[in-house]
């Protein structure tokens, strides 16, 4: 049998790989915040499209410090929600799933999209892909429409009225969570100033 002593660096060895920094159980905890808020607003009775997915996902990868991490907040809200609304043909789902991660993945390759100025340009850009993928993909598997070009235009008509919903929502839901982001930020500035300034004081005094 081997020696207690003998075995005891290697069990250290372990423990400090699987053990997380502070910053992972961080982000981990905002991802699961970021999911749980994707599912109940999925949930709840709202206008169509109009859900925090998307934006949860580019806000997730401006703000993570494992930045890859934030491809799971779609992904796990999109699964868990359909688990309770009911799955589909998984041709479609890929193509829902996919572009509702796009903003992460846009977000993870390019440090110019995580800036708060093209926040409403990204997400304008990816309601516009989503409209375009995920009706490409329902014309594509779906039986509603001629497998032919004409079916295919009408698909995308057919679709218009939801694109305002999707535009709004994801404008909406990001403004809602970098807005808060900001406001935090700006909540937690003035407690360390104040903080600093109570300090100063009584150190004079």
């Amino acid at each position: 049998m081997m020696p207690i002593n003998s075995m005891l660096p290697g069990a250290l060895n372990w423990w400090n790989r699987i053990r997380a920094p502070r910053a992972l159980w961080t982000d981990l905890l905002l991802i699961a915040v970021l999911v749980g808020l994707d599912v109940f607003a999925r949930l709840l009775p709202h206008a169509p499209n109009f859900t925090p997915v998307a934006a949860s996902a580019l806000f997730a990868a401006s703000v993570l410090r494992v930045r890859t991490l934030s491809l799971v907040v779609p992904i796990a809200g999109m699964v868990l929600g359909d688990a309770v609304h009911g799955f589909y043909d998984w041709r479609i789902m890929v193509a829902v799933y996919g572009a509702l991660a796009l903003p992460a993945c846009a977000a993870c390759l390019s440090s110019r999209l995580r800036r708060p100025g093209v926040i409403v340009p990204v997400m304008l850009a990816s309601s516009l892909a989503f409209f375009l993928v995920t009706n490409f993909a329902v014309w594509a598997f779906g039986s509603m429409y001629a497998a032919n070009a004409g079916g295919l235009v009408t698909c995308y008509v057919a679709a218009l009225p939801f694109l305002k919903y999707t535009i709004v929502g994801d404008l909406v839901w990001a403004a809602a969570l970098f807005g808060s982001l900001h406001l935090v930020q700006n909540i937690l500035a003035s407690a360390q100033v104040w903080r600093a300034e109570a300090i100063a004081v009584r150190v004079r005094s």
